[in-house]
């Protein structure tokens, strides 16, 4: 097959380890096949009287990566936003979750959860789902059909939840490995790791799961080398539950290392809020990645994490939206979001807490794109999962390429978007939408 070429020329910005974020104003990004073959700033001798994209005025970027959403709370975000975290649950979450029973309910919400993700740019994600078998396989099939790299898993609980919301250990056991088996495509037994979406055991959090659930979830994780997400100290009040209920482990962190659930594949922690020592030791060891949701945690005044200190001890570190705590699919504004608030918590904790917009946008881009395979930043050899930014300048005024960027996260939103690249096709959030809902309909013979 002929090889396809692009190649754009405009003002850069991508995020760097070494300077935080590199800016390369009117540069040239050769694409080949989706993928960045080099950038330069002198067009090369071999593409001269090539077709060229300009970009103009408009920014290239990383398309952005949302390491914790919970795709059924889609209907509630801006819901109940005057709760605590567990009244917020009970009153709201478990009630809506339940509904994704009805197959056609999932359809209609995943596939405009689906659609709003990728107008704002989000094409690398990580899903909860609930307990249903049904829904969290047409979640899985949809992200399948999208293009999107991601995680996505079926819920686990057994206790402390609903009378009407809630697995036996045996059935959600069942469900977990069924789940595993039907879409890991395992190879020689274990889960694939070449999968652009791949099941992840998804325990809720420790207070929810009994140590029965949690000890079965290590043994397929063992078993077909899947990783774990989760959240870890939400709360104080979540922290000292969890210990409550496991009193030979002395840390939430403590009780997915005792059940063997941190070995076997990526590891994504949602909040990480209050964390020991010992959390840290684990976060440490097992490289596993910590989420910072500040609009969630906020809403639900769980606290802020602290982003500043953990980046100075070189822990992974990225940002997700935490939909529907959250009440924006749109991980850039968590950029904006997690710069002022950590300005609150060195104003109220008189620490060094303050971090920069480059780290805050390194979080959003290259930080959760560490869990997927070559992405989350602009260069050679890397996918070209890329955003083109614009409208941005207000008349009669410029800014650099990077000031342009920073408003995006502060006050943008997707008519900002000109265009959206995965794997270096262009992609319209709508017509995936329309795509998903006719195949998903297809596919329960129903007519379109």
């Amino acid at each position: 097959m002929e090889n396809t070429e692009e190649l754009f020329h405009g003002d850069i910005v991508t995020p760097d380890r070494e300077k935080g974020l590199r800016v390369l104003e009117q540069h040239y990004v050769t694409v080949c096949d989706g993928t960045i073959r080099e950038i330069t700033p002198v067009l090369p001798e071999s593409y001269k009287g090539r077709e060229v994209t300009e970009l103009g005025r408009d920014v290239l970027i990383p398309a952005f990566s949302d390491l914790h959403i919970h795709a059924p709370q889609y209907t509630e975000r801006g819901r109940g936003m005057d709760c605590l975290l567990f009244d917020w649950l009970s009153k709201y979450t478990f009630p809506e979750e339940s509904k994704f029973s009805d197959i056609s309910y999932a359809r209609v919400i995943y596939a405009q959860m689906l659609r709003d993700l990728l107008r704002h740019g989000t094409l690398h994600a990580s899903f909860f789902t609930t307990l249903h078998y049904e829904a969290t396989g047409l979640l899985f099939r949809m992200l399948e059909e999208s293009g999107m790299q991601a995680f996505c898993g079926i819920t686990n609980m057994d206790r402390n939840t609903t009378d009407e919301y809630v697995d036996t250990t045996e059935v959600s056991l069942q469900k977990t490995e069924r789940f595993i088996r039907e879409f890991g495509q395992l190879s020689g037994g274990t889960v694939s790791t070449s999968a652009k979406v791949k099941p992840i055991l998804t325990p809720r959090f420790a207070p929810t799961c009994s140590g029965e659930l949690l000890e079965g979830l290590g043994k397929l994780g063992e078993k077909y080398g899947i990783g774990m997400q989760t959240h870890l100290v939400e709360s104080k009040e979540e922290a000292a539950w969890s210990k409550e209920l496991f009193p030979d482990c002395g840390s939430d962190g403590e009780i997915y290392e005792k059940y063997h659930l941190l070995e076997n594949g990526p590891t994504i922690f949602a909040h990480v809020i209050y964390p020991t020592d010992v959390e840290k030791r684990i976060l440490r060891e097992r490289k596993a990645v910590s989420v910072h949701c500040p609009d969630a945690t906020t809403s639900v005044t769980a606290g802020i994490m602290p982003f500043k200190e953990m980046k100075k001890e070189g822990f992974r570190l990225s940002l997700g939206s935490d939909i529907g705590a959250g009440h924006l699919p749109a991980v850039y504004r968590q950029a904006g979001r997690a710069v002022q608030l950590s300005k609150m918590k060195e104003f109220y904790e008189g620490t060094d807490c303050r971090i920069t917009f480059a780290e805050a946008f390194a979080a959003a881009t290259m930080g959760g794109a560490e869990v997927f395979s070559k992405t989350g930043r602009l260069e050679a050899g890397y996918r070209f999962d890329a955003l083109v930014i614009g409208g941005l300048e207000d008349e009669g005024s410029s800014l650099t390429p990077e000031e342009r960027v920073e408003r995006f996260c502060y006050l943008g939103d997707d008519r900002n978007i000109r265009h959206r690249f995965l794997d270096g096709k262009h992609i319209d959030p709508d017509e995936v939408y329309q795509r998903l809902l006719e195949n998903s309909r297809q596919a329960e013979g129903m007519p379109k």
